[in-house]
């Protein structure tokens, strides 16, 4: 059984007549009259009364034409929806971002790409970037907008924005007057750290390790407020993304003596099916950078 077969039927139906199904069907009649024929004997069935100048479908070819136009109907929005996709009508772009990088580029990138897109559902996994890495490189994700640290032989990536770590205490701190801070300074206070699966942990873990500093880590999160609620009441430091706190009057930042750069790129696996809701994603980034109040 054939589409063709099933469209020549419902046709055939509708008109009542094998002469005017071929006239809209700009096919010939005996091809019209072979599919039916051919029809009926995979079914077992007769279709259609041919005792009158009209064809009329018999009992069992009226119950058969309600099945066939809602087989059709199937096709026919099956069909629209896959043209919506394609037109970027609609789509479902599955996208990991780790909360800290969420935090200040969600409002700046997300709700202007959903006034350009506004049928395209983003679904928004939050990890960190090394779990968000490593689900992209099996392809669990679409894109990832994280930390990226090297080239990758697995991902393809688009720079997005270049910002560094800066160490975060409470206001009345007795280390808040320093210009810079190095990690001398804070090897006897409170440390709070994202969870396993950050990247700024690991790259904080190191950099305590090159100094032969055993850190005093008092509690690891990955709520982002919830580091931040620590620091402002004095409870420990940390070291946060210089957007995610440069507003924030009731923490005082302060740079590492040796900067720890961050990199935030956008990724997706190489050599693997981009949909165009992804590629569309990803055009948009290209056209509209994000930019900092500082540069």
């Amino acid at each position: 059984m054939e589409l063709r077969q099933l469209q020549y039927f419902q046709t055939v139906c509708q008109l009542n007549s094998i002469t005017q199904a071929a006239k809209k069907l700009y096919v010939t009649q005996p091809s019209i009259t072979n599919s039916i024929k051919n029809l009926e004997k995979e079914l077992s069935i007769v279709l259609f009364d041919r005792s009158k100048k009209q064809l009329y479908p018999t009992v069992e070819g009226k119950v058969f034409l309600k099945r066939v136009d809602e087989i059709l109907k199937q096709v026919d929005n099956a069909t629209s929806e896959m043209k919506d996709y394609q037109d970027l009508k609609k789509g479902i772009l599955t996208i990991g971002i780790p909360p800290m990088i969420g935090t200040f580029i969600f409002p700046i990138v997300f709700i202007k790409f959903k006034q350009l897109y506004p049928n395209i559902k983003l679904n928004i996994i939050e990890n960190g970037s090394i779990e968000t890495r490593q689900m992209i490189e099996k392809g669990d994700l679409d894109l990832g907008l994280i930390i990226v640290d090297s080239n990758s032989t697995l991902l393809a990536s688009l720079p997005i924005l270049d910002s560094e770590l800066l160490v975060c205490l409470k206001k009345e701190h007795p280390l808040r007057k320093k210009t810079t801070i190095t990690f001398e300074d804070i090897k006897n206070e409170p440390i709070i750290l994202l969870k396993e699966g950050f990247y700024i942990r690991q790259k904080i873990l190191e950099s305590f390790d090159e100094n032969n500093i055993q850190p005093n880590i008092i509690l690891s999160s990955n709520h982002l407020e919830t580091v931040k609620g620590l620091i402002t009441n004095g409870v420990g430091i940390s070291f946060l993304l210089k957007e995610i706190v440069e507003d924030n009057d009731k923490i005082t930042k302060i740079p590492l003596s040796t900067a720890i750069p961050i990199k935030i790129a956008l990724v997706w696996r190489k050599n693997r099916y981009l949909s165009n809701a992804s590629k569309a994603f990803v055009d948009f980034l290209m056209e509209n950078p994000i930019t900092t109040p500082e540069s």
